[in-house]
């Protein structure tokens, strides 16, 4: 699997969901051996690395917003604010 194949699926789950949580797209790429595709973060988690976030971004840079404290990603609202952060 490689960015591109794995950011197009983040997108298809997103369309069909109307959401994405980190910690599936994380258990996804662990399950189909892509850890390449991770990396630890400070608190010792697995994420997703910098350069799938980047290629997700490419695809929905405008309509879609990230809700930190629940670590998900959502299609934006009126409500939203400029950026991609979200707060809930």
């Amino acid at each position: 699997m490689n960015v591109i194949e794995v950011s197009n699926w983040m997108q298809d789950q997103l369309d069909r969901e109307g959401c994405l949580y980190q910690d599936d797209v994380v258990d996804y790429l662990v399950k189909n051996d892509a850890n390449s595709l991770t990396r630890e973060n400070n608190e010792g988690n697995l994420v997703l690395s910098r350069k799938l976030l980047d290629e997700f971004k490419k695809l929905n840079q405008e309509q879609v917003v990230w809700v930190k404290p629940d670590k998900y990603w959502r299609f934006r609202v009126a409500e939203d604010e400029q950026g991609r952060d979200a707060r809930g």
